[in-house]
């Protein structure tokens, strides 16, 4: 976690001339279009502060100067606790921080290779492994577990989570209940509910937007309840170029942005100064078959210009980098994955999800691949941290010390810097000479990493609650984790 909040912003796909007028076209499309809103109970709320509603068509439009009151009010600024003050993460500015992502229906077993649906326990053994990993920064949840009922999945997928991770988690839930009893196990394990909203270690997601413009009227619900706790959300909404939003990358945006400017609105409406990201999921389509594409490259160039509309309002951005659409940890996977996971931490996406794990169009996910991800992103952290150039490291004294013609290989400077962290030293990536690697086994990246996925779950404590907190938790909610 050393290098969490690094500085980003270097990276720009658009002028200022472009973010405006994109800002400016999605201003126009709320003004002109508006959102459809199937909730009377909503559209009242709109109404009541500053929306033209039209009740027979169930649509609200927000004039601009709506949607200017609204932003300043969002924080531009939200922090994300960990249950270790050393797992903050301070969402401001175009610091960058990189995490898992969800939620994926497959996962590639650590043991016989095979593909098959998660359980509640991968939930448990993935934040285990995240938890050794440190250049992934928090845990959103990956997978669905398939082995838990409807009714009891958030809260027990969010408890798995938190046997095994000291990160913040995030997750999302179906109703407005289901929130109350999250809060209620997190202030549990807190001490109380004070405690647990002045460091909420839990935030969630809310996919309230079904793109193109419409509200999702359940998930809305959610987020009302979410920041009437003051909880930090996401606010996602995921268009896909020629289906669900224009074919082109500048359409997609004014689309996505649009929406989001409604989100962030709307979520101050209910609760003024609630902690909210600007969550836009862009993605490109394959125009063979209208197929999600998770690992391309125009997939990570609209994740780029987003950071810049993000900057452009000042609001925290949830961002997403890092999947591949290959359906094996493999070379493909590795282009895709370090290429956007590059290219949206140069831009300073605050808060990139779906950085670690995912395969097969965000379908799958596998143990090894967290490991090889954490390489990757420690690269992209590397770079990042730039160049420091100070009298030291330019080294003109042992320069020439040493003189023309000879070499560093024994000089103090050589040794002391070889130690530091000038250097990204890779966990699984192989930089030794052949005759070294074929004396370690011969083993390629995957098989490395899945050796050391298992020795990471080895070390690693099965339960990071107490027992008087698990029990708790046991006797108040129907937990389907079994108590090993």
């Amino acid at each position: 976690m050393k290098y969490a909040g690094l500085t980003g912003g270097k990276f720009k796909l658009l002028g200022d001339d472009e973010v405006e007028l994109i800002h400016e076209s999605a201003l126009k499309l709320l003004k002109k279009v508006g959102v459809k809103v199937e909730s009377e109970e909503f559209l009242e709320i709109l109404a009541d502060n500053g929306a033209e509603v039209d009740y027979e068509e169930s649509v609200a439009k927000l004039p601009p100067k709506t949607v200017k009151r609204y932003l300043e009010t969002a924080p531009s600024s939200v922090t994300l606790y960990g249950r270790k003050e050393e797992y903050d993460l301070d969402l401001e500015d175009r610091k960058v921080h990189y995490g898992t992502g969800g939620a994926a229906v497959k996962i590639m077993d650590l043991d016989s290779d095979e593909v098959r649906p998660p359980t509640l326990e991968d939930q448990a053994r993935l934040a285990r492994l995240v938890e050794g990993l440190d250049n992934v920064h928090f845990y959103q949840t990956p997978v669905v577990p398939t082995d838990v009922p409807e009714e009891d999945l958030s809260l027990n997928s969010i408890y798995a989570s938190l046997r095994g991770t000291h990160k913040n988690v995030q997750e999302s839930v179906t109703s407005p209940e289901k929130v109350d009893e999250i809060v209620e196990m997190g202030s549990l394990i807190a001490g109380g509910e004070e405690d647990f909203l002045s460091r909420p270690f839990i935030s969630f997601v809310t996919s309230w937007m079904v793109s193109p413009l419409k509200l999702d009227v359940e998930t809305t619900k959610v987020l009302r309840r979410v920041v009437d706790y003051e909880i930090p959300v996401s606010l996602s909404t995921a268009p896909v170029t020629g289906s669900t939003a224009p074919a082109t990358l500048a359409g997609l945006l004014a689309q996505i942005h649009a929406e989001e400017l409604f989100g962030v609105s709307l979520s101050q409406m209910f609760s003024e100064g609630a902690p909210v990201l600007y969550g836009p999921v862009p993605a490109a389509a394959n125009m063979k078959n209208m197929a999600f594409l998770a690992g391309a490259p125009e997939t990570g160039m609209m994740n780029v210009a987003t950071t810049q509309l993000a900057d452009y309002i000042d609001v925290p951005i949830y961002s997403d980098a890092g999947e591949t659409d290959s359906k094996l940890p493999d070379t493909q996977a590795g282009i895709e994955a370090a290429f956007n996971l590059l290219q949206v931490g140069l831009a300073g996406g605050n808060y990139i999800h779906h950085a670690a794990g995912m395969m097969e169009s965000m379908l799958c996910v596998a143990d090894e691949k967290f490991v090889i991800d954490n390489d990757a992103i420690g690269m992209a952290l590397r770079v990042l941290r730039g160049i420091d150039v100070d009298q030291d490291r330019l080294g003109l004294d042992v320069i020439e010390e040493v003189g023309p013609g000879n070499n560093f290989l024994t000089q103090q400077h050589t040794v002391n810097y070889s130690r530091s962290e000038e250097f990204y030293k890779p966990d699984v990536i192989d930089r030794e000479d052949r005759t070294s690697w074929e004396s370690q086994g011969s083993m390629d990246t995957r098989e490395k990493a899945r050796k050391r996925a298992g020795e990471i779950l080895e070390n690693s404590e099965e339960n990071l609650l107490s027992e008087e907190v698990d029990r708790k938790i046991r006797d108040r909610f129907n937990i389907h984790l079994s108590e090993k």
